[in-house]
């Protein structure tokens, strides 16, 4: 029979590259442009007012220069033909020169029965110079009107009647130069723009989005990392990040793959030293039988000592499939406990170090006794070997205290040392596996198991500070609630 093995291969689709209007160099380019194009509207609201005012002007001077000329010739009436040349030429129908005390027609045709609007240029408004500006320019062009202003610094008053054709052509060609000016102005400007905004920012950001692309699909490559550019603006402090964090990213997935390969082969070894120990295990049941004084006493010790061994490579198995399991949690004596993790601790006599107990006798405590005792375990054997290494001739006694007191529903456990304390870099690191080891050559994993039961059970776990020397953690674990229904099944039975 033969079994075949189909490997699929996931290939990472890349993103489509936006088209040019779609990316932001297009999107800058259009509001660029947009923006200079609205500047130039506002621009040109007022200029287009003001090109209608001089154009009005130019006007009423052209005609005060014909009627100051005719009015110095008094008593003389221009011909018909003369009116109608200086009428043309100033592109009126009638031109009239008043004064304080007399009017003087200079020139006229024959009149329209009324006149649309009349204008004075100089009570002209800024408001309403802009309004009458766009009312000729959207409503004119058959309208006839009447415009007068005064005549240099005299206190004449030069009038002529006008329609308003004219003047609305001159507008028209006037917005259409200033249109064309203004698209030509507004392309210049948005391509300078966009071109240095492109250099300064589009084509940074496009290279860390490359980057994180091609980073992205091979994160494990030490050749994808960002090489930063330097300077100190946003764009390059954000690329100098971007290169940290990636070449963060790539220390903890090698860190990871080291302890996923660390695990597989602890698995290994555990695996086989399961079986030896179930060997060991079946040979120690024997000395039970044997009878010897100090075989009987020494038995029961290395049959638990055993036992849980076997139950420890049980679990690492299983802790590489998935977690710690759930605690089996029941009320025990944590006296005769503590005990056992002395007696395992089997700390040398020649040491000079003394493992004291101060646990009430009747104090019990809500907890899976097995992981109980791998955390005081694990805590209690960081400290002896803290003292085993502690060098310093201070004459101090060096102990291990543990202790433990109930307040309500909480039993708190304090694990004191007189040791050297904790450095500082193991402080930092504190419950990290692999990080947060007191020794050289530590793991760090004592404490990060202690840490994950503790908290399996809803309690916690810290270091305490002290004023004396050593290391101090205390432990506080809560009772299970009580259902309501078990305790009233309890009460009534």
């Amino acid at each position: 029979m033969t079994t075949g093995t189909t490997e699929t291969t996931v290939v990472q689709k890349q993103p489509a590259r936006a088209g040019f209007f779609r990316g932001l160099s297009g999107k800058l380019l259009l509001l660029t442009v947009f923006f200079v194009m609205l500047a130039e509207v506002l621009i040109f609201v007022p200029s287009v007012a003001n090109m209608r005012i001089r154009w009005l002007e130019d006007r009423l001077n052209t005609a005060a220069a014909a009627g100051v000329v005719v009015d110095g010739l008094q008593g003389v009436q221009l011909s018909r033909p003369v009116q109608e040349e200086t009428l043309m030429a100033t592109g009126t129908k009638a031109i009239v020169l008043r004064r304080k005390d007399e009017s003087r027609l200079i020139a006229a045709e024959d009149m329209p029965p009324q006149v649309d609007a009349q204008y004075d240029v100089a009570a002209m408004t800024p408001v309403t110079a802009i309004c009458d500006a766009f009312d000729t320019l959207l409503f004119g062009g058959d309208k006839v009107v009447r415009i007068y202003g005064p005549v240099g610094d005299s206190d004449a008053i030069i009038e002529v009647v006008m329609e308003d054709a004219s003047l609305r052509k001159a507008m028209l060609i006037y917005s259409r130069n200033v249109f064309f000016l203004s698209i030509v102005i507004s392309l210049f400007t948005a391509t300078l723009i966009f071109l240095a905004i492109n250099r300064l920012m589009i084509v940074p950001i496009r290279r860390m989005t490359t980057n994180m692309q091609d980073f992205s699909a091979e994160p494990s490559d030490p050749a994808r990392v960002l090489e930063p550019a330097p300077g100190r603006d946003e764009l390059a402090v954000a690329g100098q990040h971007l290169s940290a964090m990636q070449q963060q990213l790539q220390k903890t997935l090698k860190q990871q793959k080291n302890l996923a390969d660390l695990g597989l082969a602890v698995s290994k070894i555990n695996h086989d030293m399961r079986n030896i120990l179930a060997s060991a295990q079946l040979i120690s049941d024997r000395l039970a039988d044997v009878d010897d004084p100090i075989v009987k006493r020494f038995a029961p010790t290395l049959l638990r000592t055993i036992d849980r061994a076997v139950g420890y490579t049980t679990e690492v198995l299983s802790y590489g499939r998935t977690t710690e399991p759930e605690p089996h949690r029941r009320f025990v004596k944590l006296r005769p406990l503590v005990s056992d993790v002395g007696e395992m601790l089997a700390i040398d006599p020649n040491a000079g170090i003394e493992f004291h107990i101060q646990i009430p006798d009747d104090l019990q405590i809500d907890a899976d006794s097995e992981q109980l005792f791998r955390v005081v375990h694990n805590i209690c054997r960081n400290a002896v070997q803290a003292l085993m290494n502690d060098h310093a001739d201070g004459g101090s006694p060096r102990t291990i205290s543990v202790s433990a007191m109930r307040t309500g529903s909480v039993v708190s456990i304090s694990v004191d040392d007189t040791g050297p304390g904790m450095p500082p870099k193991a402080r930092e690191n504190l419950f990290a596996a692999f990080r947060g080891s007191a020794r050289s050559g530590g793991t760090g994993l004592g404490l990060a198991i202690a840490r994950e039961l503790v908290l399996a059970h809803g309690g916690t776990i810290a270091l305490v500070e002290k004023p004396t020397p050593g290391t101090l953690f205390r432990i506080e674990l809560p009772d299970r609630p009580v259902p309501l229904d078990a305790f009233r099944s309890k009460a009534w039975h």
